[in-house]
């Protein structure tokens, strides 16, 4: 059995979901409105929040996804020379559905716990940026800029149902010992797609979602990167 550590951070949420409607020239939930009452939470996520290709978006492993308030200042100085940068850059524009302060990359792990109202979550992998992020900014390749740098979010399961809200605090009731920070996962995903070790210590990895462990096993099996402009950029 993996031992845990115990904490007591706690953290203050803003809650957001949307509906499938055709913006920015797709199908997409991304634009997302705050929810200030109590709200369900199932094992597929907020009750009314929508996603529009299930192939890629929502389900166990991606029941709920958090990106930090602090990125968007940083992305309003990348992109200040647009004059409505300012207006624009702000949550949940990145289509999540929790925006907090003081959790980031860098200090949130995969397979860390919170409770959160009745629900306990846990933190199961990055999230991968796409094409619709490019599409909704404006912007040719934010997605290619989020992933190279590590600003790209995470996604949570759901251990434990029950009813939330903005009302109620993020509180952080386990840590793995030798946690693995989200930032460390994308660098060990991205920076070296073929280094032996770091895919290695991917497949090993307590609580990341199967997926990126398949992934894992694929390239050591072939020795080949999956093609990521599709997923990047919408084309080969």
């Amino acid at each position: 059995m993996t031992n845990t550590v115990k904490s007591l951070s706690t953290y203050k949420v803003q809650v957001y979901i949307g509906q499938i409607k055709h913006n920015y020239g797709v199908d997409s939930a991304i634009d997302k409105k705050t929810v200030s009452n109590s709200i369900y939470l199932s094992a597929l996520g907020l009750a009314e929040d929508m996603t529009a290709d299930k192939k890629y978006h929502g389900g166990p492993e991606r029941a709920l996804h958090q990106y930090p308030a602090e990125h968007y200042a940083f992305w309003q100085q990348v992109f200040s020379p647009r004059s409505d940068a300012q207006a624009r850059f702000e949550a949940p524009g990145m289509g999540e559905n929790m925006s907090v302060l003081g959790m980031t990359e860098d200090n949130v792990c995969i397979g860390d716990q919170y409770q959160w109202g009745d629900a306990i979550i846990e933190v199961s992998q990055p999230r991968l940026p796409c094409a619709n992020l490019n599409t909704r900014w404006d912007v040719t390749d934010i997605s290619v800029q989020m992933q190279a740098l590590s600003r790209c979010g995470w996604l949570y399961r759901v251990i434990k149902p029950g009813m939330v809200s903005q009302d109620d605090a993020l509180i952080r009731i386990k840590r793995l010992e030798s946690a693995t920070t989200v930032k460390q996962v994308c660098e060990l995903f991205f920076n070296e797609p073929l280094n032996k070790a770091n895919l290695t210590t991917l497949i090993d990895m307590p609580a990341l979602s199967p997926i990126w462990g398949d992934v894992a096993k694929k390239r050591l099996e072939t020795d080949t990167v999956e093609n990521w402009n599709f997923r990047l950029l919408g084309h080969a």
